[in-house]
């Protein structure tokens, strides 16, 4: 087989050719690539600056709301602490007022002791006395009795202690009081206890 120059010569223009197309398409597609690249990388600088002053911007504002957080739990507790200085303040207050009150009754308890034994009449008259001065002063503080008197058991006012037969009135008809009870401000600090007819 003869050797064939002029077609070897050919076969190998067409491949170098070839080669020459798929550089130039190299070219092209790197060119094309690094455009793109070039243009996202102008975007992505472009957006920085962007990004970079919006992140300034959330941080200055999370630094501004950590310090008014800060200053509304420091006015907290300032007004957690002043509220319980004022409630003990008025407690004590409470207090002074309430044995201001009693103070007059003190002096007439000291003069009763001090008085003659001999006479039994004056002596309960003080007695009389400082128990009403007592009482005025309670009632002055809104305590009341329990009235008792011709009145129906009531659980949430009388403390039955004892049952008793009597077929003339209705049951749980109160018919004898055991120890006064009362009420302070329409709240009951201590039942009545009252013996109740149970037939």
């Amino acid at each position: 087989m003869p050797f064939d120059k002029d077609k070897l010569k050919k076969k190998d223009e067409e491949k170098l050719e070839e080669m020459q197309r798929e550089i130039d398409e190299h070219d092209e597609f790197s060119e094309e690539l690094a455009d793109a690249d070039a243009e996202a990388a102008t975007e992505v600088v472009e957006d920085v600056p962007e990004e970079k002053d919006e992140l300034e911007e959330l941080k200055e504002k999370l630094a501004e709301d950590e310090e008014r957080y800060k200053r509304l739990q420091a006015d907290f507790e300032n007004f957690r602490r002043r509220t319980r200085q004022e409630k003990e303040e008025l407690s004590d207050l409470v207090v002074q007022n309430f044995i201001t009150e009693l103070l007059p009754m003190v002096d007439n308890f000291e003069r009763a002791m001090a008085a003659e034994a001999n006479d039994a009449a004056s002596f309960q008259q003080g007695v009389d006395m400082i128990f009403n001065q007592l009482m005025d002063i309670l009632k002055n503080r809104g305590l009341k009795k329990i009235e008792t008197k011709d009145a129906k058991f009531d659980p949430n006012f009388h403390q039955a202690v004892m049952r008793v037969e009597n077929p003339e009135l209705e049951d749980d008809t109160i018919v004898m009081e055991l120890q006064k009870g009362y009420m302070v401000k329409d709240k009951v600090i201590r039942p009545s206890m009252v013996q109740v007819v149970s037939n």
